[in-house]
């Protein structure tokens, strides 16, 4: 014997129902704080600084990134350099 049973609630009434605790208060305590951080922390980047450590790891991430393809790339060739 197979039955389906079909609930219509909301979550509200779904968590009282399970007896889970309201959590809405904290979530939205921390996303609040977590905003507070982002947006101290937007204030302190300097775009020139940031430039510069993305640029210092260009030329590296570049290199590795060949080697990598260049090393799928004759994997998929069975081992022959293209």
């Amino acid at each position: 014997m197979k039955m389906t049973i079909e609930i219509d609630c909301t979550p509200i009434e779904a968590r009282t129902f399970l007896g889970l605790p309201d959590v809405s208060v904290l979530n939205d305590h921390l996303v609040a704080e977590m905003k507070a951080r982002l947006d101290a922390n937007m204030a302190m980047i300097q775009p020139e600084e940031l430039m510069k450590n993305w640029m210092a790891f260009g030329g590296q991430a570049t290199e590795q990134f060949q080697r990598l393809m260049t090393a799928a790339a004759t994997g998929a060739m069975g081992g022959t350099k293209p």
